[in-house]
């Protein structure tokens, strides 16, 4: 499928050196969408972006997160973070298919000077927590119990 938008979008419309631009771009989805559907959603962006010419550096999947006021009748929703490399062209038709996609809450792109490929702080935090988990050592659970 090859992206076909008007010239203001078109990368040929840029004279000289014409740079892709760096988006972040999230995602929001509905709750009753499992969660390989959302990830199925990122893998579809993604290949959009890759026929448009660009790139995807990074996909963080956030999970089922609850919202702070119901959007489109649901109270939670699957985030999903991508950071891309992009002629605007690629982000155009990337935004209009997930218009037409009725699984697809909100979306929101942001053109950033440079990408962040560290884990996001939500991800940090979880990963944080976990290597405490695997830290904690069965006699600390156990001394816990006597102090009780």
């Amino acid at each position: 499928m090859e992206i076909d938008l008007p010239g203001r979008f078109r990368a040929d419309a840029y004279k000289g050196d014409y740079r892709m631009a760096l988006y972040e771009h999230t995602v929001m989805t509905r709750q009753d969408i499992s969660a390989q559907q959302a990830e199925a959603l990122n893998d579809t962006i993604k290949d959009l972006i890759v026929q448009g010419g660009g790139s995807v550096a990074k996909i963080e999947y956030w999970g089922l997160r609850n919202l702070t006021y119901r959007v489109k009748k649901n109270r939670k929703a699957h985030y999903s973070l991508l950071a891309v490399d992009a002629p605007p062209a690629a982000m155009a038709e990337v935004e209009r298919q997930l218009s037409i996609n009725e699984d697809v809450l909100r979306w929101l792109t942001v053109r950033v000077e440079e990408l962040d490929l560290e884990l996001s702080p939500l991800l940090a935090r979880r990963e944080r927590e976990r290597e405490r988990e695997r830290e904690r050592t069965p006699r600390d659970d156990a001394d816990a119990a006597d102090a009780e």
